[in-house]
């Protein structure tokens, strides 16, 4: 965890309205019967004519510019022609920008077309494990307290907190330090500074937390085949408090 400069705040400013910006055309690409290959391509195009680039792209040898997970794929989906989304499905898009060296990253969970009361819940609590994740970040306070919260906050409604993946630092680099788990002790982590990015990201599952990598060695899906959900801001740490950069 590092504090950034005043100069390099305008560009990671810049790099999350991007990311904001390709999440809600995102969101207005959502419907049955696109692919998530389709969707993959025109947010990828989306991104490169708002004068940025897909930082997701090639990062590890990724081969997509966007993560599409849909139903209980929790992350990393690979976008396919092969994918089709249906009434009632949900999908999980997970994407970075890059600009001028600086990288934004969010992600949300969309319906398409009507789903189920169940699924709807799931979605919204996820999202809302992350408001209540960050009413306990601040400059001096320790992570695990911001990690406490959204455990406490998601298995109080019934839902389980996957353990394998975890949100983290970022500016330069996707991901930098610190590991920022989503359940954990008040005392676990290191203590926040001030004007540190954070890439926070739960990610919540209907049924048990336990999660398989598929076989492409990218996807990350539920044991149980239950759906999971995925909720994702870029913030930045003040004295004042948290401001979200990616909304």
């Amino acid at each position: 965890m590092r504090s950034m400069t005043p100069a390099e705040l305008v560009l990671m400013r810049k790099a999350c309205a991007l990311t904001r910006d390709a999440l809600n055309y995102a969101e207005t690409l959502v419907k049955p019967g696109i692919s998530t290959y389709e969707l993959d391509k025109s947010i990828e195009k989306f991104i490169i004519d708002s004068g940025a680039s897909p930082a997701c792209l090639g990062y590890e040898g990724y081969p997509a510019s966007i993560c599409a997970s849909v139903n209980e794929m929790v992350v990393h989906g690979i976008p396919s022609k092969d994918v089709i989304l249906k009434e009632g499905d949900i999908i999980s898009v997970d994407l970075c920008v890059a600009y001028k060296g600086y990288i934004g990253d969010a992600a949300r969970t969309f319906p398409v077309g009507k789903i189920s009361p169940e699924k709807a819940r799931l979605i919204e609590v996820t999202k809302q494990s992350f408001f209540e994740g960050i009413k306990h970040l601040a400059v001096g306070h320790r992570i695990g307290e911001l990690s406490h919260a959204i455990q406490e906050y998601a298995e109080k409604n019934g839902y389980s907190v996957v353990r394998e993946l975890a949100g983290h630092g970022i500016g330069k680099k996707m991901h930098e330090p610190p590991t920022i788990c989503n359940y954990g002790k008040v005392t676990d982590g290191p203590m926040v500074i001030e004007d540190a990015t954070l890439a926070i990201e739960p990610m919540i599952n209907m049924g048990r937390k336990e999660v398989w990598l598929v076989e492409d060695g990218w996807g990350v899906i539920t044991r149980d085949g239950k759906p999971s959900a995925h909720y994702e801001n870029t913030v930045l740490v003040t004295k004042n408090g948290v401001e979200i950069l990616t909304l």
